[in-house]
């Protein structure tokens, strides 16, 4: 069969037919890591990725990280399980990109589908270097020399994440080993050279050193820009469907709009380096 990559939107996203995740070859790995810098999400349709085939295509791209908060496979705990029925998941219903509360936030995630509902629990993504590249030259020049900080507490707070005393001595922990971290605004792709703003509202909470109204109303516009229709795309789960997105250079939103149904996802994350900001 032979191998088709089908753009989604002009700014972002593709759909790949014709690789099998599970046995995948040296060619294809490094087509797919072009293409993720080409598209920055890109999708398969029904793979069946066992845990351990999952980290092994994830190490491809790096080592893994293991999340600090939600729960993981027993005996793979680079694979966190997204589990509507386990965990309270509102929390990625916050545009976001994926713990940027760390100094070295993720590179990218791979994400396969295990069990979806019937309707809802569609994902977002958005780039943030189309986003970066519609703004205006003096908004461009005002945000490369301001810097964000990144806070844990926004998406985790303990009103949802402290039911009981010992859950809320494990996220005190938690905050206490994740303090909050400074990002440039703009942070610079490391391979490709793009540009892409940097902040979201599921960890950003303000700019360092502006006066707070001014900060807020900042990054109130810069959320709202990022996330406009000709930016960003909607998928549509399948059971089997793999995602794979550069965190980079996206932000994402996962809907929750299922109610009581049940939608399991088993995501790897894969380690990423210091943000930084080098002009053009």
């Amino acid at each position: 069969m032979s191998i088709t990559i089908t753009p989604i939107k002009p700014a972002i996203g593709a759909v790949i037919d014709g690789i099998d995740l599970s046995d995948i070859h040296e060619q294809e790995f490094d087509m797919i890591k072009q293409a993720l810098l080409d598209y920055q999400v890109i999708f398969f349709r029904k793979q069946n990725l066992t845990p351990s085939k999952q980290v092994a295509l994830a190490k491809g791209f790096g080592s893994l990280h293991i999340h600090p908060i939600f729960p993981h496979i027993l005996d793979v705990p680079e694979i966190i399980v997204l589990d509507s029925h386990q965990t309270d998941l509102r929390d990625n219903e916050l545009w976001h990109t994926d713990v940027t509360f760390s100094q070295t936030p993720p590179l990218g995630c791979v994400l396969h589908a295990i069990k979806v509902p019937e309707k809802g629990g569609d994902t977002l993504w958005a780039s943030l270097s189309a986003a970066y590249d519609d703004l205006d030259d003096d908004t461009k020049a005002k945000l490369q020399s301001l810097n964000a900080v990144h806070d844990i507490r926004l998406s985790f707070p303990k009103e949802r994440f402290g039911q009981t005393a010992k859950d809320i001595a494990k996220l005190e922990q938690i905050i206490k080993d994740n303090p909050s971290v400074i990002h440039p605004v703009i942070r610079t792709h490391p391979e490709s050279g793009r540009q892409g703003l940097f902040v979201s509202e599921g960890f950003t909470s303000h700019i360092d050193g502006m006066e707070k109204n001014e900060s807020r109303e900042l990054l109130d516009k810069l959320f709202a820009h990022s996330i406009q229709d000709k930016f960003s795309l909607r998928w549509q789960w399948q059971a089997g469907d793999v995602a794979i997105w550069d965190n980079r250079i996206t932000q994402h939103k996962a809907l929750f709009d299922y109610g009581n149904a049940h939608r399991i996802m088993h995501r790897a994350t894969v380690n990423g380096d210091v943000p930084y900001f080098k002009a053009d």
